[in-house]
């Protein structure tokens, strides 16, 4: 029985390591849901997959919208466990706004390069190191073969990596439609807050476009923004609108 044993152990380990060369491994890891049902269901597994790279842009709205991405990837990262390295070369983040949605700046570490060639390499090293709850990127263009590169990182440690494509010049944007190995594509742009029964300022909106899913279909939600645990739900108004929110599309 020992010997049975044992043998069973020597060929889990020989199946484990097989399948983290073919990168298999990291495909049944868990996923992140949004719990939101109508997103999670066009998303495999049922939300971001861990140990995959995700990719998210601001609208056209310029640095408007470019907060909205970059605060909807801090929701992302409030709701994972452990630290969260971000990497930038621009220390520009607005800290309390950050609070407001759950990722509390004790959690954060931040990692400035002088230029996205140190992002990337520290972006990298992030990922391959583990034990993290996410690692973060603020960066201008994401070459392919940098997409895969980093996208084999997150496999090997498991890690949620979130890229947010931040663009100082809007011809940069052009960029954001080349292919690259992330497993999803989101672009988010602002929408006037949901209204209220009495005057006052409601809940701020975001249009979340899931432009690419790897296995999956895209599709265009009408949002509330992060709340305090890093949350978004399907905006109320958005309900009594299906030709605004929930449309889903193929992804060629």
């Amino acid at each position: 029985m020992t010997s049975a044993v044992a043998s069973n152990a020597v060929l889990t380990e020989l199946r484990d390591k097989i399948a983290n060369l073919e990168g298999t491994g990291s495909r049944n890891r868990s996923v992140l849901p949004f719990g939101v049902g109508e997103i999670d269901a066009q998303l495999p597994g049922g939300g971001l997959a861990y140990g995959a790279l995700h990719e998210v842009a601001g609208g056209g709205n310029g640095a408007i919208d470019g907060a909205a991405a970059a605060l909807f990837v801090g929701g992302i990262a409030a709701r994972t466990s452990g630290k969260v390295v971000w990497c930038l070369t621009r220390f520009d983040l607005f800290f309390p706004a950050f609070a407001q949605i759950g990722l509390h700046p004790d959690r954060v570490i931040f990692v400035e390069g002088d230029k996205e060639e140190t992002v990337l390499a520290s972006f990298e090293e992030a990922l391959r190191y583990g034990g993290l709850g996410a690692v973060v990127a603020e960066i201008v263009r994401l070459p392919m073969t940098a997409s895969r590169r980093l996208q084999l990182a997150a496999e090997k440690s498991g890690t949620l990596g979130l890229v947010v494509r931040r663009w100082r010049r809007q011809t940069e944007a052009s960029d954001f439609g080349m292919p690259t190995a992330a497993a999803t594509r989101w672009r988010i742009s602002v929408l006037p807050s949901e209204p209220l029964a009495v005057p006052g300022i409601g809940r701020a909106r975001w249009l979340a476009e899931l432009m690419r899913v790897r296995a999956g279909e895209g599709g265009e939600f009408i949002i509330g923004a992060c709340d305090g645990q890093g949350r978004i739900c399907l905006s109320s108004d958005a309900a009594d609108r299906p030709d605004q929110a929930g449309r889903s599309f193929a992804i060629r």
